[in-house]
């Protein structure tokens, strides 16, 4: 599965609380203003670190300490793919901001498909991508697998004036669509793309390794990209 396009997969109806709106997403026990999207720290040797989680750093059992134990693991694959191995949370505070989130490991093809074959059950998610449990035994194993991009789907559509006003002026816009566009900040490892007609979805990867999203990207576009 093309790794830009394999999080759609997982997109769903959110529910319809506020985003960027002070205080409306806020939980007990969470600070409304630490772990926020925009709030990405940058090193000099290309990681950033966004929700206390660097990627290509931090492991599935770190997501899991910092978002708490909710979190489902499975692949998710489509017909004749070996797939991704990801974990996924429902419903997360992110600072004062609730959104779903997926985190996908950096698993080798091989291992995933070893995986799969110790695998207990595969329900399908729509009609043709699957979600396939794992072994208990790979379950736990996973827990020390580094993840190499978050993805964030917040409950309201956001507008690309919004965005802007949070990231700042993008280094790229790239428009795939009438109602789609991707705003593309190398600089923080970060892709936001703004859909009129659908939910909004935040991919961050290490900014080392931005060309993850923005080459896919980019391909399947063609000509569509406009510096800013």
């Amino acid at each position: 599965m093309k790794f830009a396009a394999a999080i759609f997969a997982l997109i769903v109806v959110a529910l319809i609380v506020p985003f960027f709106i002070p205080g409306a997403g806020q939980k007990e026990g969470v600070d409304p203003n630490a772990n926020l999207p925009w709030q990405v720290a940058v090193d000099d040797r290309g990681e950033s670190t966004v929700f206390g989680l660097t990627p290509g750093t931090s492991t599935l059992g770190d997501v899991r300490r910092q978002f708490g134990d909710e979190l489902e693991v499975a692949i998710v694959a489509e017909p004749n793919e070996v797939g991704l191995l990801e974990g996924y949370y429902a419903q997360v505070a992110l600072g004062f901001v609730l959104a779903k989130v997926i985190v996908t490991v950096d698993a080798k093809n091989e291992a995933i498909s070893e995986m799969r074959e110790r695998a207990l059950k595969a329900k399908h998610m729509d009609s043709t991508t699957r979600k396939i449990t794992l072994h208990p035994d790979d379950r736990a194993a996973a827990e020390g697998l580094p993840i190499k991009a978050i993805s964030v789907i917040p409950t309201v559509n956001l507008d690309e004036a919004t965005v802007i006003q949070r990231f700042g002026q993008p280094d790229e816009r790239l428009v795939v669509s009438a109602s789609r566009v991707h705003l593309l900040y190398p600089r923080l490892g970060l892709d936001v793309m703004v859909d009129a007609d659908g939910k909004e979805l935040l991919q961050y990867v290490a900014p080392r390794q931005f060309s993850l999203l923005s080459e896919p990207l980019k391909a399947g576009a063609g000509g569509g990209a406009s510096a800013q």
